[in-house]
């Protein structure tokens, strides 16, 4: 089941960057109307742009359905437009690619004051100008709109540290590739744990994120000295190198996806 999971994250991205390729060469009937409208109507286009939706080539009718390619059936509900969603529909339409985080986040105590005034994906990530997962959406002005920073700020320290480790394992994975070693499985790992832990901040566990953190850095710790950047390695260092950094990755993958 965890390998389905991990095939399942890396095929989902093929698609998003297969998706931006097409769009790229495509007119969105969309973007192309909304654009010339007074500014209410053509602001969420400008929004959109900046988006990280954008940047992977998911376009309008991800969310709303219809027809980008045709005006004339754009927005009919033949062609599975569906307008804009009411707030407490807004997780399933946004788990319906991010599955990972719908579950979490369902489980969670922001998803159990679903439809009682609690918090939605759009209330940190925006509606059309969405953005990315980061720790710069974890701010008090943010959070202490219906509760105190306290617990955030927790599980925003406990992420950070995360962050710190995914990204010496990406460093290390960059020095073995500058020495010739393939890693491209390596990379794809890496991407499919980020977005488990992307995923699991979601959980609002406090407990878990710091435990996970924990078992992170204690193999981190193991690979110390790995892929340095002194005078090049040898064949068997390098060899070796890349053992130990598949042998975590693997072990954190299957541990975190069990």
């Amino acid at each position: 089941m965890r390998w389905l999971a991990i095939t399942f994250t890396l095929l989902f991205s093929c698609i998003l960057h297969s998706n931006k390729a097409d769009a790229a060469g495509q007119v969105i009937v969309c973007i192309e109307c909304h654009a010339r409208l007074p500014a209410k109507l053509s602001q969420p286009v400008k929004l959109w742009q900046a988006s990280i939706h954008s940047e992977h080539g998911v376009a309008c009718n991800t969310c709303h359905g219809g027809d980008i390619m045709n005006a004339a059936t754009s927005m009919s509900p033949a062609h599975g437009f569906r307008g804009a969603p009411i707030p407490a529909a807004v997780p399933r339409l946004c788990g319906g690619c991010h599955l990972g985080v719908a579950k979490y986040y369902m489980e969670s105590a922001h998803g159990r004051a679903l439809g009682k005034g609690g918090p939605t994906c759009v209330t940190c990530h925006g509606s059309h100008g969405v953005v990315a997962a980061s720790l710069t959406l974890i701010t008090k002005q943010s959070c202490s709109k219906c509760h105190t920073f306290e617990k955030a700020r927790l599980i925003r320290s406990a992420m950070s540290k995360r962050d710190t480790m995914l990204m010496a394992i990406e460093k290390k994975i960059k020095t073995l590739k500058s020495q010739g070693v393939e890693t491209d499985q390596l990379e794809k790992r890496l991407f499919a744990l980020r977005n488990r832990f992307h995923a699991m901040f979601h959980s609002l566990d406090i407990r878990l994120i710091m435990l996970e953190s924990e078992h992170i850095q204690a193999e981190i710790e193991k690979t110390n000295g790995v892929g340095g950047t002194g005078t090049a390695p040898s064949t068997g260092a390098i060899a070796v190198g890349w053992a130990l950094l598949a042998a975590l990755l693997f072990y954190l993958i299957r541990k975190n996806l069990d």
